[in-house]
């Protein structure tokens, strides 16, 4: 045979053998999974409800209108630290003082004829005691006199005499009793007069005292929106009246956040906090939890439910109420905040990476080569009971491990069995975990993912 048919019998040889190995490194490819990994670690793991809302003062007051009137002397400024009792705002109080000074002068009259009604009685009452006295000396005389008349000792002319005094003394008690009674009136009188009076002279230094507006605690100015010549006027029904100022204690801050309904049970008081205000940049506040709404709150329009007439089906919160431990002192009500509420931690906890968790159902994770589990698979699909789990790489495959997990943080949640610290666990890509089998041949690539544009390119 000549050479160049040696030859090329010996080339097409090669060809053929190569294309019989790429061909089957080909079709091995096919059923190669390519992923990315982490791995089983133990570390310390929190669960962060984040709420967002404003600060707020713990205690504060809408100082509003009690009269009617115009605003005559403002003795304060936005701003304004003020002490518990000072002045704050003055109304015109012309009126209301003139009827506090009429009450007095009633009032003073009044005493002074109860004074007179009493001496009255006081001498209604002498003069009775005196009429008293007359009885009993009358009716001496006249027993008497009725003993000697009958003995013939005295005329008929001194008997008569002595009856007749009898009987005046007895028309002079009964008389001087009906101006007891007459001083006792009088006196009774004078006495409710001064009630009166003064229940009078109560209702005008009432309506006086609400034309001077003093603050109730020690605190900031923190909104003064009237100006000294307005007049302000008291709310009737259901409409409010004028508000002058609020003061508020700025010793005890407050955020108040709302927290979504799903989240809100997980939420307790004396649970700690950080808080970040967004007028304080990279600072963080720490604080801890004070009370948290019972009522849910529409998201859209801030009502509550309780206050709604008809049901909604929108997203609600709930309204939680954090305390700052040390509050900077140039913090303002109303300031927008961020509050991450820490509802559970775990010490030196198995974690893995949340978008390592995957949902399966049972039948999917049966080997189609295991023919003796059959049954248990048309069981499994009638069941439709999906595990939660993890694929493990086990001997270069994906091996699925049903685990049962505890709190969830940011990036990381906690695994309470199933798995072993180091365990070497899928991640990714989502597209891949999310169609990947049991048994499945993986290539572990863990590096960065390329751009769009970079892999078009």
């Amino acid at each position: 045979m000549k050479t160049w048919k040696k030859v090329l019998i010996g080339v097409i040889a090669a060809v053929v053998v190569l294309g019989i190995v790429g061909g089957t490194i080909a079709g091995s490819r096919k059923n190669i999974a390519v992923v990315q990994t982490g791995k089983v670690v133990r570390q310390d793991i929190s669960s962060v409800v984040t709420a967002s809302g404003e600060i707020k003062p713990k205690t504060y007051v809408n100082v509003g209108a009690n009269a009617f009137g115009k605003i005559t002397h403002l003795y304060v400024k936005e701003g304004d630290k003020v002490k518990h009792g000072q002045l704050l705002a003055q109304l015109e109080n012309v009126q209301s003082a003139a009827d506090v000074a009429a009450s007095q002068a009633s009032l003073g009259a009044s005493q002074t004829d109860f004074i007179a009604a009493d001496a009255g009685y006081n001498t209604a009452v002498a003069d009775q005691k005196r009429a008293m006295s007359d009885l009993e000396h009358a009716q001496l005389d006249w027993d008497r006199a009725q003993g000697m008349f009958k003995d013939q000792l005295i005329a008929k002319s001194d008997y008569d005499m002595k009856k007749a005094a009898y009987g005046t003394a007895v028309a002079g008690l009964e008389q001087a009793k009906a101006r007891v009674a007459q001083a006792k009136a009088q006196q009774d009188s004078a006495d409710k007069h001064i009630a009166q009076t003064r229940a009078n002279l109560t209702h005008a230094s009432d309506v006086l005292q609400k034309t001077t507006y003093a603050a109730p605690f020690d605190g900031i100015v923190t909104n003064l929106p009237v100006r000294e010549g307005e007049t302000v006027v008291i709310g009737i029904q259901n409409s409010p009246g004028s508000t002058l100022m609020t003061v508020a204690d700025m010793s005890v801050i407050t955020a108040e956040v709302r927290v979504d309904e799903t989240d809100i049970v997980n939420v307790r008081r004396g649970q700690s906090a950080d808080v970040t205000i967004d007028a304080f940049p990279r600072q963080i506040f720490k604080a801890t939890v004070t009370d948290i709404g019972d009522n849910a709150l529409v998201r859209s329009t801030g009502v509550a439910t309780s206050q709604s007439n008809g049901s909604s089906q929108e997203a609600k919160d709930f309204k939680v109420t954090v305390t700052l431990n040390n509050p900077p002192e140039n913090l303002r009500p109303g300031l927008s905040t961020t509050a991450k509420i820490t509802t559970a931690t775990s010490t030196k906890a198995l974690t893995i990476p949340i978008q390592a968790l995957t949902m399966r159902d049972p039948a999917d994770l049966v080997d189609d080569k295991d023919k003796k589990a059959s049954d248990t698979v048309a069981v499994a699909k009638d069941k439709k009971d999906q595990m939660q789990g993890v694929f493990v790489i086990r001997e270069k495959k994906s091996k699925f491990v049903p685990v049962e997990t505890g709190i969830a943080g940011a990036t990381d949640i906690e695994v309470k069995g199933g798995l072993q610290e180091g365990d070497e666990i899928v991640t990714g890509s989502y597209k891949v975990l999310r169609t990947l089998r049991q048994g499945v041949s993986v290539k572990v690539d863990n590096a960065a993912p390329k751009k769009e544009d970079e892999a078009s390119s």
